[in-house]
């Protein structure tokens, strides 16, 4: 693991306790900053991060708090506060 995934991932860690507290500017800056260290370093983002954080307001997504998510024929809905909406699919029953 290289010191950029490391870095991505205490980011992660911190934007999800943020979150957990009640912080959602710091939270956002969290992320923000993981982005910027990933476009910078040129690798990806784990896809835990990509699924759990807003594209349009830079919020880290917490289901039930900032979140809505909700399971349709064969993908999940999740919803943030600021309207935005990611689909993820899935197999049912399997």
């Amino acid at each position: 693991m290289t010191i950029a995934e490391e870095r991505i991932e205490r980011l992660h860690a911190l934007a999800r306790r943020a979150v957990a507290e009640g912080h959602e500017e710091r939270s956002r800056s969290y992320v923000r900053r993981a982005r910027r260290v990933a476009e910078r370093n040129r690798c990806g983002l784990p896809t835990r991060f990509k699924r759990f954080t807003c594209d349009r307001c830079d919020v880290y997504l917490r289901p039930g708090r900032n979140a809505r998510v909700r399971t349709r024929d064969g993908h999940v809905v999740v919803t943030c506060e600021c309207g935005t909406q990611k689909r993820y699919p899935y197999r049912p029953g399997g």
